[in-house]
């Protein structure tokens, strides 16, 4: 799965709000919608070369060897769109909170999630302190 990285994408660098500015203003609304968006098409371009991959370069080899290589090649590409899928499920459902002005603000306490993490993580829904949470509760029942 491609990574996003932001030094990767021409156009984004990190947000520099002005010192009066509230957080999420209008203009960092239009600045993380940007970016999802953006991610999102190379994320749908993926897909697309999986599938005209698949359609045009699935061959029966005689060999078994072979067989077994092409259909271990096509199943990690199949769990890697897969993973994929799910992320452009998450990357719509960040851009629905966007449209709703509920964006960059944690879901379990309600505190600024922050623009830096925000930029790491465009997805993000919780702030650190509730994410690290979560994950400490789900080691523990693992």
């Amino acid at each position: 799965m491609p990574e996003f990285n932001l030094v990767h994408h021409e156009g984004f660098q990190p947000y520099q709000p002005a010192d009066d500015e509230p957080y999420m203003s209008p203009e960092q609304e239009a600045h993380f919608r940007a970016i999802l968006t953006h991610w999102r098409a190379e994320l749908m371009q993926e897909v697309d070369r999986t599938v005209d991959h698949m359609k045009t370069d699935v061959t029966h080899h005689a060999d078994p060897n072979d067989r077994a290589t092409q259909e271990s090649d096509i199943g990690l590409e199949l769990r890697t769109r897969d993973r994929e899928r799910k992320l452009l499920a998450k990357i719509d459902k960040t851009l629905t909170a966007i449209d709703e002005h509920e964006y960059g603000y944690c879901k379990v306490c309600g505190v600024e999630i922050g623009l830096r993490r925000l930029e790491a993580r465009p997805t993000a829904d919780m702030c650190i302190d509730c994410k690290t949470a979560q994950e400490q509760k789900e080691k523990q029942f693992n």
